[in-house]
């Protein structure tokens, strides 16, 4: 497993400015960006490695303290500080052409960054997302896609690929995602009522989420359900997709679906081949847009009478291909075509755990296995 492509297009990048690198706790961030240090032992006690968390490298950003000649210096979870945005301007454009930076950190960088002395204009923000098919081996196949159903695209317990560690890193891992960053970036009081929204929400994976159904359940307002899952989703536990509401049906325009960023968080089966899915989509959405500057849209399309397509991928508001999940290698179902002769959607896809790979993605649809699916398409 290796990120040698991400590493290159993020060092081509620091040429010109400043990197922000989000995505959730323990994807890898800290690893990539050691490699990126040329550090051979991954060890974060190299001198260009700076950890907000760490005190004395606190002190020493709090002095403007920096090892300049490193050439490169990493700066993780400074976002944890008040003032970060001001602090990270007047570091940079004071070494500016002198030193290049990595911002890592585990929470939405692009929006932990708003208000106050804005950065616009002197980074280049990424994304890491949980290891995938492409980057596993050179030719992933149905043993590489059982693993990631299995034990999710995080780098630790999938290296490791024991169900004893996998339970134990996931209890660990949430708890850090409660109360660490929660505590760290959100004044949230009901932290119980947090975690009972973290454990209800599996079960929600792959459906319209009813925040009615949520408020009722834990005893709140609609307005804070919606406030702690847009937090969720900022600290990169989750992330939800809005449907793709064509004019020319009856489509559904208002409730959103719900995915994990660890898939392995989902119930087995339908709902986590699903998410993976999804994970696997989003990541070629956020590449297309870190990479290539593009507008990236990731849907789903339903309408009145229940149809569905499980997603729709846009690219600047035009729809790419749409692709449906089945866990076994069935025909086509019914809809798609029905979908197909309503819609602008160029490509059809329907992917699956099986073996069977026919029709065509342009004619009809295109049924395939995911792996073929991923390879094909060449999905980061």
């Amino acid at each position: 497993m290796n990120r040698k492509a991400l590493a290159g297009l993020i060092l081509a990048d620091l040429r010109e400015k400043m990197v922000l690198l989000g995505g959730p706790r323990q994807v890898g961030k800290t690893t990539l960006a050691l490699s990126l240090l040329g550090s051979k032992r991954m060890s974060p006690r190299h001198v260009g490695y700076l950890n907000w968390d760490y005190p004395p490298n606190r002190a020493s950003l709090i002095r403007g303290e920096l090892p300049v000649q490193q050439g490169l210096i990493v700066l993780d979870e400074l976002h944890k500080y008040a003032r970060w945005r001001n602090l990270l301007k007047g570091l940079y454009d004071h070494h500016k052409g002198e030193v290049s930076f990595l911002v890592a950190g585990s929470a939405r960088l692009d929006h932990y960054r708003k208000g106050g002395d804005s950065l616009q204009g002197r980074y280049h923000y990424w994304r890491l997302h949980p290891f995938s098919l492409n980057e596993m081996t050179a030719k992933p196949g149905k043993k590489e896609v059982d693993l990631l159903l299995r034990f999710g695209g995080f780098p630790e317990p999938l290296t490791k690929s024991k169900d004893k560690f996998w339970r134990r890193w996931q209890v660990e891992r949430v708890q850090r995602v409660v109360h660490d960053d929660l505590r760290d970036l959100e004044q949230i009081r009901e932290i119980s009522l947090i975690e009972t929204l973290i454990d209800a929400l599996p079960a929600r994976v792959g459906s319209p989420l009813s925040i009615k159904r949520l408020k009722e359940d834990l005893q709140v307002a609609h307005e804070t359900v919606e406030r702690w899952i847009q937090i969720l989703e900022n600290l990169y536990h989750c992330f939800r997709i809005l449907p793709y509401g064509y004019p020319k049906i009856r489509a559904v325009k208002k409730e959103r679906k719900l995915y994990f960023w660890d898939w392995s968080q989902s119930p087995a089966g339908g709902p986590r081949f699903e998410n993976l899915v999804a994970s696997q989509l989003l990541k070629f959405c956020h590449r297309q847009e870190d990479e290539e500057g593009y507008r990236m849209e990731l849907r789903y399309l339903r309408d009145t009478d229940k149809r569905e397509i499980d997603f729709v991928v846009l690219r600047d508001k035009v729809p790419l291909f749409a692709v449906e999940c089945k866990s076994g290698d069935s025909t086509p179902a019914p809809h798609l075509n029905y979908f197909k002769t309503r819609t602008p959607i160029p490509s059809f896809y329907q992917v699956h755990l099986g073996v069977r790979d026919y029709g065509s993605a342009e004619r009809d649809v295109r049924v395939l296995p995911f792996h073929v699916f991923c390879r094909e398409l060449n999905l980061p």
